[in-house]
């Protein structure tokens, strides 16, 4: 199957659909602020839903625009900057010992390597990408559910974990479509590609899709 889907009109495809759509939010924040940012927003983000993301990052940064300013913040105010983001009183923790980690081994400053990008407390391959791509310019596979999902409803990849649908597109997705990948799927997973009942009857892919997995769809 994954011979016969042609992932360069399947992505012309979709980056039509979604230019109706809200970008994400680290998309969106990525084009006013630093490397920072965008690593910080991203583990704000984790397990959160993307308006409640911008909204709390936006918060966050009025108070702290660097590891320097959000160390001295107090653990209540970053907790209230940044709630009602899951895990908030975690994430406040992650964030200061992220922080500190930039402070005592960067300079303050936020890597542009993928290796030192996951030497850092709390960064796992997709913030560290997403990081790389939209904070540094330089191209990465971001893997959250969204590109794992559709990834393999297309048949694209058939794999069993976000990691693993990285490594597999790193050897088969072209290099041109790496920093794109992740924003282009993410909008159209967020209103289309739903991860329950897919929007199947208005997708303009509905004929050369698979489907694999979906057993309820509208």
């Amino acid at each position: 199957m994954r011979e016969k889907f042609h992932i360069s009109r399947a992505l012309a495809a979709v980056k039509k659909v979604v230019r109706s759509f809200p970008d994400p939010s680290v998309t969106v924040i990525s084009r006013n602020h630093n490397p920072f940012a965008v690593l910080v927003s991203c583990i704000i983000s984790l397990r959160t839903r993307d308006e409640v993301t911008k909204i709390a990052a936006e918060r966050l940064f009025k108070q702290a625009k660097n590891p320097q300013a959000l160390l001295k913040l107090s653990n209540k105010k970053i907790e209230k900057a940044i709630y009602p983001a899951a895990f908030f009183r975690n994430k406040t923790k992650s964030l200061k010992k992220l922080c500190r980690d930039l402070l005592d081994n960067y300079g303050g400053k936020v890597p542009d390597k993928l290796d030192e990008l996951l030497r850092l407390q709390g960064v796992g391959r997709k913030t560290a990408n997403l990081t790389l791509i939209l904070g540094h310019g330089k191209p990465g596979i971001c893997v959250d559910v969204h590109v794992h999902r559709i990834s393999n409803r297309w048949g694209y990849v058939k794999t069993k974990s976000p990691d693993e649908t990285e490594q597999v597109l790193r050897d088969e997705l072209p290099r041109r479509y790496w920093t794109n990948y992740n924003s282009l799927l993410v909008a159209f997973g967020q209103n289309i590609c739903k991860p329950i009942s897919p929007f199947c009857a208005s997708c303009t892919l509905a004929k050369v899709c698979p489907k694999v997995g979906v057993t309820v769809r509208r």
